[in-house]
């Protein structure tokens, strides 16, 4: 992308449009609760927050489904919700943004993952979560792989969104790589810990420093720590690509047999960086969906990456605005 043309730049955006992606993850949902702290409770030595306002967006997996479709594409997000009030307040974000829910699968023992952060005076005072993060029972595993059974043949890539609440198990990662693979379909990952090395035989496998350092027991500081890490991780994952997200150093890209490509991350004034991890591998595999090479892939998602940071809060990447600031600097 660093030395393509407007005319190819423009072919590709229309290709992202209505490329249909499947997200299998963690479906999560953000509440927000923000005030000001004008006197400490009588109750305990803790503060009051007179709430000024309050609300909800997507978070964890459903966050990336809103990603791809705010690039064009049409999301199928997959994973397990309950039967809480956050599961309704879900399916209203859901219905509001026209984003199709018939895919997630009602689990009535499970609650809705939820975050609740209450902020006063622009401080995170404090976050609450409701979930269980047991593996989802072996009904719902049946469910979901029937789901994506029903759906390979209309899909063009499979995104793994794993943030270790359960929803992904090691056997349904191995049966959804499996169908995945015999479909020829792009399979993209985001790992987390539990299930790092469970990704075997995909197309691109996206973690950033801290994932790669705690799963190889080992600390990347130097370019030399980024290499032997990437390609210890060709090796141990088998997968065709391997974009390791190094924040504000960019992203180092490993390929079997080719040598090792640094994309750097362009200067941006950084808000938030929450977010910008669904934002990567959204982008990433829209633009493999859209018949991008990896190098290009890759600097679009970093480019993305990086103007949601400059955003307060989680917040999607809108296709218009990454492709026209894009322009603007090729010009």
């Amino acid at each position: 992308m660093l030395n393509s043309s407007l005319n190819k730049l423009n072919r590709l955006k229309k290709n992202f449009y209505n490329k249909k992606i499947a997200v299998v993850g963690d479906m999560m949902l953000d509440c927000y609760f923000w005030g000001n702290v004008t006197r400490i409770s009588p109750e305990a030595p803790v503060p009051i927050i007179e709430v000024e306002k309050e609300y909800s967006r997507f978070g964890g997996a459903m966050n990336v489904a809103f990603n791809i479709q705010t690039l064009g594409g049409i999301p199928l997000p997959i994973g397990v919700i309950g039967t809480d009030n956050s599961a309704k307040i879900l399916k209203d974000l859901l219905r509001v943004n026209k984003i199709n829910y018939k895919s997630l699968i009602v689990d009535k023992l499970r609650p809705t993952t939820t975050k609740t952060r209450v902020i006063a005076d622009k401080q995170h005072v404090v976050r609450i979560d409701k979930e269980k993060t047991n593996p989802i029972s072996e009904l719902i595993e049946k469910k979901v792989l029937s789901t994506l059974k029903d759906n390979i043949k209309s899909i063009d890539a499979i995104i793994f969104q794993d943030y270790n609440k359960g929803m992904l198990t090691q056997k349904l990662i191995e049966k959804v790589i499996e169908l995945a693979n015999e479909a020829k379909k792009i399979i993209a990952i985001d790992p987390k810990f539990n299930n790092f090395f469970k990704y075997q035989n995909v197309t691109v496998f996206k973690p950033n420093r801290k994932e790669t350092e705690d799963a190889l027991s080992i600390r990347i500081k130097t370019k030399n720590d980024i290499t032997i890490a990437g390609h210890k991780l060709l090796k141990e994952i088998n997968a065709k690509y391997i974009l390791l997200t190094l924040g504000e150093e960019g992203i180092a890209m490993f390929e079997k047999n080719k040598p090792e490509k640094r994309i750097p991350t362009k200067a941006r004034k950084v808000a938030d960086v929450s977010g910008a991890g669904d934002t990567v591998i959204s982008t990433i595999t829209m633009a493999l969906a859209a018949g991008a090479d990896i190098y290009d892939a890759a600097y679009l998602a970093n480019f993305a990456g990086g103007l949601v940071c400059q955003e307060v809060g989680i917040v999607p990447i809108e296709i218009d605005n990454l492709f026209n600031i894009i322009s603007s600097e090729l010009k």
